[in-house]
């Protein structure tokens, strides 16, 4: 298990006022990024406070408002953080790309290899697409033959608690990309990652669907809250 840095106490006023070894930017060159704590790293993104607050203070007032760190890299940031005093489009533009950077990382790191080398990228990949969403969505992981990942794409968004997937677009969109595999995905706004009885069905007809056209469904992952749960994990179909 990782363990993270825990966070500093912070003076208040101007980020200045702390000495040279203890500020984030100048701590992360002399000692490598793995000794921050959440509130300084985000702060070394953030470059900037508020007048008579620090970006410590901003980072540590920020992370609090989303309940931390895997919180706050969720859904579109540009919009649910839009009313946070200190979080400009600047700031909310920032911490969406280095986001966009982490999926394109994991992207890269699947299509190289077959999925299930790197079942942890595979939880991570999916965690950071689709926790957090406000509506619930149905995605497909596309894989070649020899299951490397083609595409991940969300083929059908529906509401806070329902979402209607069509067998019929999946094959189109599997034969169209010439894919081998799939690996089905959807959310659970609620946050829970336990299937329900519809899921387990859903998951029964995509698998029989698909094998009309031998392309074969591996597995089928729904994102909760900070994790994306394998139903074969759960001993499901």
């Amino acid at each position: 298990m990782t363990v993270h840095p825990a966070p500093i106490a912070l003076p208040p006023g101007s980020l200045q006022a702390l000495p040279a070894s203890l500020r984030p930017r100048e701590k992360l060159l002399a000692r490598g990024a793995t000794v921050l704590s959440d509130a300084e790293l985000l702060a070394v993104l953030l470059r900037t406070g508020l007048p008579g607050r620090s970006v410590l203070h901003l980072a540590d007032d920020l992370l609090a408002h989303c309940g931390g760190v895997a919180d706050l890299l969720k859904g579109d940031l540009l919009t649910r953080l839009g009313d946070f005093k200190g979080l400009g489009p600047a700031k909310r533009c920032t911490l969406m790309a280095v986001l966009e950077l982490a999926r394109r990382a994991y992207a890269h790191t699947l299509q190289r290899a077959p999925v299930f080398e790197s079942a942890a990228d595979v939880r991570a990949f999916l965690t950071l697409h689709y926790a957090g969403r406000g509506a619930e969505c149905f995605a497909v992981m596309f894989l070649d033959v020899r299951h490397r990942l083609i595409a991940l794409e969300t083929l059908f968004e529906g509401t806070l608690s329902h979402t209607i997937a069509h067998p019929r677009e999946v094959v189109k969109r599997a034969l169209a990309l010439n894919a081998a595999a799939v690996i089905l995905v959807h959310n659970h706004p609620s946050g829970h990652t336990e299937p329900s009885p519809q899921d387990v069905e859903l998951t029964c007809v995509m698998r029989e669907t698909l094998a009309l056209v031998d392309v074969k469904v591996l597995d089928h992952f729904i994102v909760g809250a900070g994790d994306a749960v394998p139903m074969t994990d759960l001993g499901l179909p």
